[in-house]
């Protein structure tokens, strides 16, 4: 970690997905033009790479349908 310090770096890693694909993969998220995994696939990343750089709060997420009984 020195040395990556030393050569400039304050982190562990690159990151794999660019600030414009981020950008783009947040639009086709918020848009609920894709999912999660056809972004993932797009860019060719694991599903959970997509979700870490996802702001995934934009989106409310839709209530889960309940069975309607008949009485």
């Amino acid at each position: 970690m020195a040395s990556a310090r030393a050569g400039g770096r304050v982190g562990w890693r690159r990151p794999r997905l660019t600030e414009d694909q981020v950008a783009l993969a947040q639009r086709l998220y918020d848009e609920q033009e894709k999912t999660v995994q056809q972004i993932a696939d797009v860019f060719g990343v694991p599903w959970s790479t997509v979700y870490g750089h996802l702001k995934t709060q934009t989106v409310p997420r839709q209530p889960k349908k309940t069975a309607v009984t008949k009485s």
